[in-house]
């Protein structure tokens, strides 16, 4: 025969464990089923971009590479010049894209917005700060060293876009292709010496912000022979998923870009 305090146990409601998430105390039920359906952390986000812009890119490469699929885009014409619409001005005042917004943060910049989603998103989808000091001191020194990368490659193939034609000269011309010649041998030693990627053996926030510099340069007829570094982590890279789910549409519409590379 049970006791009175066991019979007043067995009265009590049982004790369920509650967790937190958030702001909010949820039971492991909840959390099990959160889980297995999880919220669209991208609803929030809005990106402006062009087609073919190596900023972009960046951004839409770390986007997937942090599982955040689903995010509000809108894909403008440079030709057009709607990237100088109030559209973007209302978000970037230098009316330039990438123009990127979550929730009331905007990070226009390509480089900070690839930095912020891997500081907001660190255990979602993969990790592309390294832990290793080493391959960490490696990939910030790549990642910044491609700044330069990108304008070199820029001040040969928008050459003409940039200097009204009335001040363009040969030897400007020749003078920036000798400057990007230059640059190129750089990168083909980096990957010598480390590989496949920019940091190591392991994709990271260096490899999303270079390839787009060096898709744009195979597309402009860089040489694979020349180049075969180069044209090896192209290979490599053009292969992975984030890469291919944002490959610039129009490339995909018109594989054969510009050949003003072939003699560089």
């Amino acid at each position: 025969m049970k006791s009175k305090l066991e019979r007043d146990k067995l009265k009590r409601k049982p004790v369920v464990e509650e967790f937190t998430l958030g702001a909010r105390r949820v039971s492991p039920r909840a959390v099990r089923c959160i889980a297995s359906h999880p919220p669209n952390m991208a609803q929030d986000m809005t990106l402006l971009w062009g087609s073919g812009s190596a900023p972009c890119w960046r951004v839409m490469i770390a986007l997937e590479e942090k599982k955040l699929q689903g995010y509000n885009q809108k894909l403008l014409s440079f030709d057009k010049m709607e990237h100088k619409s109030q559209e973007v001005l209302d978000i970037n005042a230098r009316g330039q894209l990438p123009s990127f917004k979550h929730g009331d943060v905007i990070v226009n910049e390509s480089y900070a917005a690839c930095f912020y989603l891997e500081s907001q998103f660190k255990s979602q989808g993969n990790q592309l700060i390294p832990d290793s000091p080493a391959e960490q001191a490696l990939m910030y020194q790549r990642l910044f060293e491609g700044v330069t990368f990108y304008e070199k490659l820029t001040a040969v193939i928008y050459y003409d876009w940039f200097v009204p034609e009335e001040e363009r000269h040969d030897s400007a011309v020749k003078r920036n292709k000798e400057a990007l010649a230059t640059e190129l041998k750089l990168w083909e030693g980096y990957l010598q010496k480390v590989g496949p990627h920019m940091a190591g053996p392991s994709f990271s926030l260096a490899d999303a912000a270079i390839f787009p510099t060096v898709g744009t340069l195979f597309r402009y007829g860089l040489s694979a022979e020349k180049y075969p570094k180069l044209a090896k982590y192209h290979a490599l890279l053009k292969e992975r998923p984030s890469v291919k789910a944002s490959w610039p549409p129009h490339w995909l519409e018109n594989p054969n870009g510009d050949g003003g590379l072939q003699d560089v």
